[in-house]
């Protein structure tokens, strides 16, 4: 066979196993060893992946009756912008692979996950804006908007997983520290808050292009608090967060 032809079939398989008991192994030209190489570290790549939602399931797997709903929220630090949540439900019969920290996850395979998880999970997405976050504290902010994502699900869940935080709620729920660090749920409630805020921001980028919020999100990088001293505070800044307090004093 033509080392081509060869590459595709090797392409073709599915596990590690079998292509350790693949007959190409006995073909010594460079061009097949290679392609055998690459296929082990794909296979091997992939099988980790599996095998860390696996492990990611612990805490889900905690709760086996249970229509189970991961909470997490994206945006409690920057000066600008609203803080958004998401609660997902992931699906029994479908394992979504990649899931983690969203901000371990690069942009592009965040956008992926996003879709993926749409597709596939039931989801809600809670928002509480910058005049909120003002009105009540970052905290209780966070927490109304957590709410909101829940509210905002198909179907009530008869357990939440939360990064971090307790709501006041009829519902049971545990508190898990890095909860997207350990938890599907919350990883793919994660990437949802973090991708819909990314995309929120991209849209005030078109609304104030003097601030640069498509690329630092809000958050007090150099550039946006040389914008913020020579444009001053945007309706979506937060005027209970330093140093847009001091600049906006007597204007909450």
């Amino acid at each position: 066979m033509k080392i081509s032809d060869i590459k595709l079939e090797i392409d073709k398989i599915k596990t590690l196993a079998d292509l350790t008991a693949s007959p190409f192994h006995e073909d010594e030209r460079k061009g097949v060893q290679n392609a055998l190489i690459r296929r082990a570290r794909l296979l091997q790549k992939e099988r980790a992946l599996l095998e860390h939602y696996d492990t990611m399931m612990r805490h889900e797997n905690e709760h086996p009756a249970a229509s189970l709903a991961g909470v997490d929220e994206a945006g409690r630090g920057p000066l600008a912008g609203d803080v958004v949540a998401a609660a997902v439900i992931l699906p029994d019969d479908y394992k979504i692979i990649g899931l983690d920290d969203s901000k371990k996850v690069p942009e592009s395979k965040r956008l992926a996950l996003r879709e993926e998880i749409m597709e596939h999970a039931e989801y809600g997405i809670g928002i509480a804006t910058a005049a909120e976050i003002d009105k009540h504290n970052i905290y209780e902010a966070t927490k109304i908007a957590m709410q909101r994502a829940i509210d905002n699900l198909p179907r009530t869940p008869d357990h939440l997983l939360i990064d971090a935080m307790t709501l006041g709620n009829n519902i049971p729920q545990t508190a898990l520290i890095k909860g997207d660090a350990v938890s599907n749920s919350i990883a793919a409630a994660s990437i949802i808050a973090k991708t819909t805020r990314d995309l929120m921001m991209a849209e005030y980028e078109a609304e104030y292009p003097e601030y640069g919020f498509l690329k630092h999100k809000g958050y007090g990088t150099k550039a946006h608090l040389e914008a913020l001293h020579k444009y001053g505070a945007t309706p979506i800044h937060r005027k209970t967060f330093e140093p847009v307090k001091s600049m906006t004093s007597g204007q909450i």
